[in-house]
């Protein structure tokens, strides 16, 4: 941050503590403070019940309340200050009640930090042979047993209550792409509908927060017309979720930029379920503040490493030999105690050893891109630390030397 004395920085950096309003200012919900604009590009802390969250924010995914392959510990190591959990698989096993009864899923889980839960709505649409849409709720099987199960919005709200969650997400219907323009805007007409009674029937609680998730598939006027609806009901922040899901960079990209502005501006901005470093980076440009993904931990389980010369996978054979780290420049414990051809090694013997330290890594990428994205902000260069990303990753990996 600028103080007053120093000179200004570079392009049209603003610094503006600028704090959310309503439910904040009497003492419930989370509080989000933008410190600095670069463009569309927002600096920001999110304050909950466990702790503050540094904006832009990389969370990673600990589905059933663990982040694959990690400790707690070493997921905190990497800079990570909120992690996702999902409330779907936490409610079928081992269920909501037993973790209010142990403590809570901080407790149960012995993560410290925020955490925020989604609510369901996306395993709801990879569930289409198992459950059926109405306007009260979603009827399903349980992909574990079979057993039958009702998911409303209030229902939804009651599992992360029960779970003690940070920030807890409304219950919204996704649609897959492409999908007919009927099926999207019903999606997303139910989904605003959803989302007025999720708002009503969760509680207001110092710390805690909701959020309401913008649908509409790639149509912009349904994107528009959402967008407006959620606006004008009292989230603590607002997600844009649908995307990611095969409509490609620049389309996503497209319809971000869009919706973005259409959002309250003293709330944080969530893209759902991204991802890929260079939409995180095109995103973060566009005015988004949250996101997670499974490909850091999901990459590590299958031997891909992300790097700032882009992806490596210690599988392929010209690795066997090399004596470097993944990356040269980074300091995880990974890169600093391990060679490319031991991880090689790792992933070639099936040892789980080569998967953890995988994705210690490729957290830690990730918790990297996003520090520096809040650098380039407050410093008013973040075209320049985007034409530097893109630079790097096209160079490539570079070969060792003979």
């Amino acid at each position: 941050m600028r103080t007053a004395d120093a000179p200004p920085p570079a392009r049209s950096a603003r610094t503006l503590p600028l704090r959310a309003g309503g439910e904040q200012e009497r003492g419930a919900g989370i509080g989000f403070t933008l410190l600095a604009l670069d463009g569309a590009a927002r600096r920001g802390r999110l304050t909950t019940a466990h702790g503050s969250v540094e904006t832009p924010a990389f969370m990673p995914v600990g589905t059933q309340a663990t982040v694959k392959a990690m400790t707690p510990a070493a997921v905190a190591a990497t800079g990570a200050e909120i992690v996702l959990a999902n409330a779907y698989h936490l409610m079928l096993r081992p269920g909501p009640e037993r973790i209010a009864a142990i403590g809570g899923i901080h407790k149960f889980m012995n993560w410290p930090g925020a955490l925020l839960t989604d609510s369901g709505g996306f395993q709801v649409m990879s569930l289409a042979e198992l459950r059926q849409v109405t306007e009260n709720g979603v009827v399903f099987k349980s992909h574990l047993d079979g057993s039958r199960h009702e998911l409303t919005p209030e229902r939804s709200m009651a599992v992360q209550e029960k779970l003690g969650v940070d920030i807890a997400m409304a219950l919204d219907e996704c649609v897959r792409y492409p999908a007919s323009p009927e099926d999207t805007r019903r999606a997303m007409r139910l989904t605003i509908a959803w989302a007025e009674r999720a708002r009503a029937a969760f509680p207001l609680l110092p710390g805690r927060g909701l959020f309401g998730i913008v649908q509409g598939g790639v149509d912009r006027n349904l994107r528009t017309e959402c967008a407006r609806a959620l606006a004008a009901i009292s989230f603590d922040g607002f997600a844009l979720g649908g995307l990611a899901v095969g409509e490609g960079h620049e389309l996503m990209i497209q319809v971000v930029a869009h919706t973005t502005p259409l959002l309250p501006a003293e709330k944080p901005r969530y893209l759902m379920g991204v991802g890929k470093p260079e939409d995180i980076v095109a995103a973060v440009a566009a005015g988004i503040d949250m996101f997670d993904c499974v490909l850091p931990t999901r990459s590590g389980r299958t031997h891909q490493a992300f790097t700032r010369q882009g992806e490596i996978n210690v599988r392929n054979a010209r690795h066997a030999d090399d004596p470097r780290p993944l990356d040269p420049d980074c300091a995880c414990p990974t890169c600093q105690g391990h060679s490319r051809a031991y991880l090689h090694h790792l992933a070639k013997s099936e040892e789980m050893l080569g998967a953890m330290l995988l994705t210690w890594h490729n957290v830690h990428y990730y918790q990297e891109l996003m520090r520096g994205l809040r650098e380039a902000i407050v410093a008013g260069k973040l075209d320049d630390f985007r034409a530097a990303f893109a630079e790097r990753r096209a160079q490539g990996d570079i070969p060792p030397l003979n």
